[in-house]
């Protein structure tokens, strides 16, 4: 099993950055998929972003050229830079170890106009 944490969520506003932080509470060096999720209220939770075990990242569309995911195997963490933060990014963030199956409790980020 693996604990995963996240941290750095708070309030913004429209055009601002945040960084989202993921500790887990063992090595993530084996979990070949990590990556972060959102949810809306009223809305299906979302894959915002991913990273492979190789560096391979994968960008929903809507964040594609703003967010940028990174991990850190050394220090078991995982990262999302969000940059140019929009009022429609509001919502709760999830890290997950996606190929095995763990969630964090989530993070708000609010954007506001």
């Amino acid at each position: 099993q693996v604990q995963l944490v996240e941290s750095g969520g708070g309030l913004v506003q429209a055009g601002g950055s945040l960084r989202l932080s993921c500790a887990a509470s063992r090595s993530i060096f084996s979990i070949n998929t990590m990556g972060w999720y959102r949810q809306a209220p009223g809305k299906q939770r979302e894959l915002v972003a991913a990273i492979s075990s190789g560096g391979s990242t994968h960008y929903a569309d809507s964040v594609k050229g703003r967010f940028t995911i990174s991990r850190d195997s050394a220090r078991n963490t995982v990262h999302l830079q969000m940059n140019s933060l929009k009022p429609e990014d509001t919502a709760v963030y999830y890290c997950s170890a996606i190929s095995q199956g763990y969630w964090g409790q989530g993070t708000q980020v609010t954007v506001s106009s």
